[in-house]
This record gives structure tokens, sequence and C-alpha cells, in this order.
């Protein structure tokens, strides 16, 4: 059973128009409580995986012209979107696990490569935590004592460069033979 849910701002505040969602859903939804519960769901996944979405992949700015064509580059976006937000969710809730978890054995050995480990670690730890930051040091974050765990952007940021190192290493491999 899917259940639409139409909300809609009583009056247009300044400076925008007002918030007009359709939203469909196959969760349970018996009153009003149960709808706002949902739209408030909602508001909080933009804030996560549509915005990686939006900004990080900046689909809207698609110069694709068929709908085909734009239903595939969404697909492809979509499971980007998902590893950026999945990787930083995963940074929060297991930073102890394995890094192979998240990221391939080429991908490690790259960040090894490329991001040095702090001077003051004599030998640096093996765990998630440790190369998702190193991840988000390619993408501009400064892991100082006292910031919070990498973002979402800064996340993108570092797997973006990340891939584009890696399809290097790939191309580089290819035209040496080796």
């Amino acid at each position: 059973i899917l259940t639409v849910i139409h909300a809609q701002e009583a009056v247009a505040p300044t400076g925008r128009e007002r918030i007009d969602w359709k939203l469909i859903t196959n969760l349970p939804v018996r009153s009003r409580q149960d709808a706002v519960e949902k739209l408030a769901w909602y508001a909080m996944r933009w804030k996560t995986f549509h915005k990686i979405l939006k900004s990080g992949c900046r689909a809207e700015a698609s110069k694709l012209r068929t709908a085909e064509r734009i239903v595939n580059l969404i697909a492809v976006f979509c499971i980007l979107s998902w590893r950026i937000f999945w990787i930083t969710m995963m940074n929060r809730v297991a930073p102890t696990a394995s890094p192979l978890v998240a990221l391939t054995a080429l991908e490690k050995e790259l960040v090894d490569c490329l991001v040095p480990a702090h001077s003051k670690q004599r030998r640096p730890k093996q765990t998630l935590a440790h190369y998702l930051t190193k991840i988000a040091r390619l993408g501009g974050y400064l892991a100082r004592a006292k910031d919070p765990p990498p973002g979402n952007i800064v996340m993108w940021r570092g797997l973006s460069r990340l891939t584009d190192i890696e399809l290097g290493f790939h191309m580089g491999a290819q035209l040496v033979g080796n």
C-alpha cells in the first residue's frame, strides 16, 4: 500500500516560494501525526543524501536532453551519493572497523601513498576512521584535534579526488604495461 502525503505551507515566506511537497511512502500513515513524522524524516534526509545528490553531483546542472539519459545519470548519481552518505555514517557508528568494509585494497593502498600519517604516529592505525579521515583530508578536511568527524561534503571531495587518482593509476598501468 502506498500513501501520498501532500504538504503545503499555508503562507509563502518572504523571499521564496512556499513549500509544496508530494511524498509517496509505503510506511503506514494513519493520522496527521504520522504524516508530520514522515515529513520530518524527509526533511532530515535532505540534509544528507539529497544534499550530496544535488550539491555534490550537481544533478540539476545536467545538459542531457532525453528522459532515458537523465534517469540513467541520476541512477549512477544515487549510487555515488549513497556511498558517500554510507561511509560518512559508518565512520560515526563503526570507526574501529576494518577499512576494507568501505574501501578496496587499491583505494587503501593509494590513500596510504597520498596522505602521510601524522608525524606523531609511529605506526598508523588500521581502522576505518583513520582511512576515512585521510580521504577527507584529500577533500580539504584539516583533521585538527577538536574538529568534528568529517562530513559529507569533504568526504565527497576526497573520494572524488581519490577516484580520479585511481583512474590515473589504472591508465598509467595500462600505458606502461605493468
